[in-house]
């Protein structure tokens, strides 16, 4: 098993970021590698499952495992094939404003090593891209 971490800081309020996550269907406002999300739910909660579609028409499954709104994290576990992936994501005010998010992926090393430069580019459009 695989961890790696990343983070992004930019000048979109924490809040929105917040918003951004809670809400599957904007997942696509800055995550290139997403085209739509199927959902069980509208709103992230432990137990909503579905699957995130990327531009090249595959896609892979999700279940949200644990949100916390008071702290302002979620993690998910994305099935590729017969692996997994368990990503954990939280959000912080930033240092002179804005805010800072990280990532934490955990998983069999190409899997993580190949992921990290298409969530870091996402992480980095969430905390700077407005809408």
């Amino acid at each position: 098993m695989t961890t790696l971490t990343l983070h992004a800081t930019g000048p979109v309020d924490p809040a929105e970021v917040w918003d951004r996550y809670l809400h599957p269907d904007r997942w696509s406002e800055w995550s290139p590698q997403i085209s739509r999300v199927t959902s069980s739910a509208p709103r992230i909660a432990p137990g909503v499952a579905g699957r995130v579609h990327d531009p090249l028409g595959t896609s892979v499954g999700f279940v949200v495992g644990e949100v916390s709104e008071a702290g302002r994290r979620w993690a998910w576990q994305v099935t590729v094939g017969p692996t997994r992936l368990d990503l954990l994501h939280w959000v912080r005010p930033g240092p002179d404003g804005g805010t800072t998010t990280g990532l934490r992926i955990s998983g069999i090393a190409p899997l993580v090593v190949g992921y990290a430069p298409l969530a870091l580019l996402a992480l980095k459009r969430l905390v700077t891209v407005t809408t």
